[in-house]
Order: structure tokens, then sequence, then C-alpha cells
């Protein structure tokens, strides 16, 4: 397969809806599957949708064929598809993996602007003191030394973070990388390590409860569409949980799937895993005593949705007002440090 421009969810999200359009037209697979191959844009999606209409030729199901490329259709969109296929349904099944696609590429983007800002902001005020530490202060330095008076307190130690920072910047700038780095590698090599790190996250003031929301929207949102497309419950808890990136979700969900199949209520095995808020828990129990799980599973999701949107705006303008709180900090004391000295040293001359 030719490598090319990498394939966006927003990529599948017109791949889907191309083939819903095309089987509720009654078009046949084959056929939808060439004009996709002939129109897309993505270059490498097209050699792929290549390698799926030939299988699916030679009598391979769609779902087959799709699982032959699992680092573009992963185990979720392969459940969904085979389901239709099993129903004869295909077209619920592509709703239901468009409804889901427009969800993750709504929440990724939440994501990415809830790091973003903080990281660019944090960037800029590390820059600033940098360049204050590094090459501003070491040029007043040398005159408040000159000055023939005690020096206080406060400026020596702005006088001795400046000459950290002249010997010692590529430490500075580099910390945070290797930081980033070295968590990477630890996850990767260690489970238990990697166990416990998202288990600390969890507990964190902000962040905690924001990444636990995140997980539980993602969780609903897929095991809704499973649980929607004919998917019994213990299948959509195993596919859905693999969606789940926080590794103390992650097994507390294999608890849930472990008392599910031995012939425990959903809401009661959630209620019991101890890591999901009781409201989930609630709604699920409603849920199941109705028969309208899939209705309250999206409800779960939206809420989340919702309140997550919620967390990362009041995320975003509590932490601009925080580091703008500090770089002026450090401009009063740089201010106060130098022209402390030489408001002192005018005291001592007479005039």
């Amino acid at each position: 397969m030719a490598f090319g421009k990498k394939i966006k969810i927003r990529d599948l999200i017109q791949l889907f809806l191309h083939m819903e359009q095309m089987q509720g037209a009654g078009i046949p697979l084959l056929d939808a599957l060439a004009d996709i191959r002939d129109t897309t844009e993505n270059d490498r999606l097209r050699d792929i949708m290549s390698e799926v209409h030939r299988d699916v030729s030679e009598g391979s199901s769609l779902s087959e064929a799709l699982a032959r490329h699992p680092k573009i259709f992963n185990e979720l969109y392969i459940s969904l598809v085979s389901s239709g296929e099993e129903t004869g349904d295909l077209t619920a099944s592509y709703r239901q993996l468009i409804k889901y696609l427009k969800w993750v590429d709504q929440m990724q983007t939440k994501v990415r602007k809830a790091t973003r800002y903080p990281i660019i902001v944090c960037v800029v005020v590390l820059a600033t003191i940098v360049i204050m530490m590094g090459f501003v202060v070491p040029e007043i330095v040398g005159f408040i030394e000159n000055l023939d008076q005690e020096i206080p307190f406060y400026t020596s130690a702005l006088m001795a973070c400046s000459k950290f920072f002249q010997a010692y910047w590529w430490a500075v700038l580099t910390a945070p990388v290797l930081a980033f780095i070295g968590l990477k590698t630890v996850r990767k090599v260690s489970d238990n390590a990697a166990y416990r790190l998202d288990l600390w996250t969890l507990s964190l003031p902000i962040a905690g409860g924001l990444i636990r929301k995140i997980n539980i929207a993602r969780f609903s949102q897929t095991f809704g569409a499973l649980f929607a497309s004919g998917i019994d419950v213990l299948n959509a808890l195993a596919a859905s949980r693999k969606t789940v990136r926080n590794l103390a979700l992650t097994e507390a969900l294999e608890g849930v799937q472990e008392q599910v199949k031995a012939g425990s209520p959903l809401s009661e095995a959630f209620n019991s895993s101890g890591e999901f808020p009781s409201m989930v828990c609630r709604m699920l129990k409603v849920g199941e005593e109705s028969g309208n799980l899939t209705v309250v599973l999206d409800q779960v999701s939206e809420f989340y949705t919702s309140d997550v949107d919620e967390e990362i705006q009041g995320l975003i303008s509590m932490i601009e007002p925080l580091l703008t709180l500090i770089l002026g900090v450090m401009i009063l004391w740089i201010a106060v440090a130098v022209f402390g000295p030489i408001y002192g040293s005018f005291e001592n001359i007479d005039f």
C-alpha cells in the first residue's frame, strides 16, 4: 500500500456517508465501493478502498475486507458493519458509524482546544522568563554589583536565578520535552506504571474529573452505537471498553463485563466498580427497567459531552489569568530587585 496523506476521521465520515447514501438508493455494494474508490481525494484511502473492492469482488464480506486494514477500520467499525450484514440493514449500521465518528471528531476538537491553548501560553511565559533571566537581567546585574551597598535578599535571589538560567538555559527548555518523552516511555515499558499513572491522573483536582468525563462520554457513545445496532451487551462492552484511554477505567470496565457475564444487571455492575458516578448508574437502571437503554446511553453521552465542553471553557478561562499573574509577579520581582538597590544608592549620595 502506498504511503500518502493521513486518513482523518472526516475522511471516514465522508466514506460511510457515501456508503449510506448508495445503500439507501439501492446501488449494489461493489458499484458503491468502486464509486468511492474512484472519487476519494485521499490517495492512501483510495488504495485501501481498491483493496476492499477487490476482496469483496473475490467473495469476502465487507466486514472481512475492512478488517484487513485494522489501522484504519478498528474493531468498532467492523462490529457495526458485521451486525448490519447479519441483520440485513447496513444502512442503519452506516448511520450509527456516522453518528459515532461525528461525535469523535467533535470530542477530539474539544480536547485539542483544551490542551493547545494552555501549551501555547505556557511556552510564551517560559520563553519570556528565559529571555528576561538570560539576557535582560544580566545586563543590569553588573551595575547592581558595583553599587557600594548591601544587596537585598530579593535582588540576590534574582541574580542567582539569572546566573542559573545563563548556565543551564538548555536544561530549562528541554526538561518539559524530556519529561514528556520519559512518561511516554514508562507507559510503554511497564503496564503497572502506566496503570498507576492513569489512576493518579483521575485523582487530580481539575484534570482528573475532566479525563473521567471524557472517557465516560466516549464509552457511552460507543456502547450506545453498538447496542443500538443489535450487538449483545457482552460483546458491546468488550468492544467499547477498548475505546477508553484510561487504564484504571478500562480495568473497572473489565470487572463490569465479568459481573454482567455472571448475571448481574448492568447498573449494579457499574455501581459496584466504584469508578463511575452514581448518576450514570441510576440512569442505566432507568434504561434497563424501561427497556430504553439506547436512549439512556445517548443521554449520558450528551450530558457528559456538554459537561466536558463547559469544563474546558472554564479551564481555559482560568489558565489565562493564572499565567498572566505568574508573568506579572515575575516582572514585578525584576522591577523591585533592580530599582530597589538603585533607589537606595541615591539616598547615600550627598548633593
